[in-house]
């Protein structure tokens, strides 16, 4: 892991770079946005074919909506996309080439979380296994030092710059408040990405509903990332070291691999996206939202996580619904928002646009509290607030939604 250069100076944004304007930057990312979406649109029956000659299917049964099998690996189909206007990216010329690459750590934990998801859609790995996949995962990510940076934005009102003496261990050294910051962004980046991979595979359960409320977050993590790039709105300026285009080429060829993949996808829906597919993009989407507060932006993190909201929200109130029920957290069932939605709304199409909508509330409140630290002389001390505001009333909504739906199972 980079070891944290402990500065005042590293939490705040250093640096410049050549202004651009905003039509410049969409001309940039548009070449890797239409060959990530071009290559999944096409490589996405070519992908299902090869699933059902592997017997890679999902069979109808049990709490399952589909009643005819539906072929896995859909997961396949969009990493390639990814992994293509990724590539793509690397052959852009300005403005781009003055800013960082997205880093060959954060592809590998890409790669890592794929092959993980791969193996549980074909071979049933153990739970442990998935959990060892999704570990090393976040150690690629932690490699880049991005959750040490948001843990030292957080924590350095209290414990102050990277060089200051905590405490002293005899025979140990000093312990220095840096040393805090590495443990506690390297933790942060474990609970986040093991958090987001299983939000993510949660709410994976009605037709087109993942890719297109991953696609809503992406539109809104895009849109956080512009405002910290020159003239993209705001007065914040990137230092060129910093990641601040490699987060937008992720979420924008992500955006395209998931335009490419959705018409497949869709109710009535021909392929799923299987464990690589959920697994991954809850790796993408978090990797993005800890990037950025790679220069110690810790609000902006939490702008982010309001636009990923929505899986967070299920996944709380399944925790909080099991632990009620005294069931295991592994056990399935049939209460998630999406199931609660098909049933009260009649159908999956109601059901998805109506969870769609809500996706889209969570990324606009999201991409609002980001202009008000960017843009306003607000700064973080609104954004803190209201993140606060809006999670407590969240926790609050889950807690009391879960436990009257089990005080209801129980009457029954």
């Amino acid at each position: 892991m980079k070891q944290l250069e402990p500065t005042i100076e590293d939490l705040s944004i250093a640096g410049t770079a050549d202004p651009v304007s905003i039509i410049e930057l969409l001309n940039a990312f548009a070449p890797s946005f239409f060959v990530a979406f071009i290559v999944t649109l096409l490589i996405t029956p070519l992908v299902r074919k090869f699933a059902i000659v592997l017997g890679v299917v999902d069979q109808p049964g049990g709490r399952k909506i589909h009643t005819q099998p539906i072929a896995y690996l859909g997961g396949l189909a969009v990493f390639v996309g990814i992994m293509a206007g990724v590539f793509s990216a690397a052959f852009v010329e300005a403005p781009l080439d003055q800013y960082r690459p997205v880093p060959i750590s954060v592809i590998f934990g890409l790669i890592v979380i794929f092959i993980t998801g791969v193996g549980d859609d074909m071979f049933g790995w153990d739970p442990r296994l998935k959990i060892a996949g999704q570990m090393m995962a976040a150690a690629a990510l932690a490699f880049e030092s991005v959750g040490v940076q948001v843990a030292a934005g957080a924590l350095n009102p209290l414990l102050g710059a990277g060089d200051t003496q905590l405490f002293f261990f005899p025979g140990v050294d000093w312990v220095l408040s840096s040393h805090v910051y590495n443990i506690v962004g390297t933790a942060l980046v474990a609970v986040m990405v093991l958090g987001g991979c299983n939000a993510a595979n949660l709410i994976d359960g009605l037709d087109g509903l993942l890719s297109g409320v991953t696609g809503i977050a992406l539109v809104g993590l895009t849109l956080i990332g512009m405002m910290l790039l020159p003239e993209a709105g705001g007065d914040s300026v990137e230092a060129p070291q910093s990641l601040a285009v490699a987060r937008i080429v992720l979420a924008v060829v992500g955006l395209g691999a998931i335009l490419g993949f959705l018409p497949h996808n869709f109710n009535p829906a021909n392929i799923f996206l299987g464990d690589a597919g959920s697994l991954m993009l809850g790796y993408l989407v978090v990797s993005i939202i800890l990037m950025l507060g790679d220069r110690g932006q810790t609000h902006v993190v939490l702008a982010g996580l309001m636009v990923f909201t929505l899986p967070i929200l299920d996944t709380f109130m399944a925790i909080v619904r099991r632990r009620l029920s005294g069931k295991r957290m592994s056990d399935p069932d049939s209460d998630h928002i999406h199931h609660q939605l098909k049933r009260s709304l009649g159908g999956v199409k109601p059901a998805v646009f109506t969870l769609y909508a809500i996706a889209t509330l969570f990324a606009a409140l999201g991409v609002l509290l980001a202009w008000l630290d960017v843009a306003t002389e607000l700064r973080g001390r609104v954004v803190y607030a209201g993140a606060l505001v809006i999670f407590c009333s969240i926790v609050t909504y889950a807690i009391k939604v879960a436990r009257s739906r089990v005080l209801s199972q129980q009457a029954n």
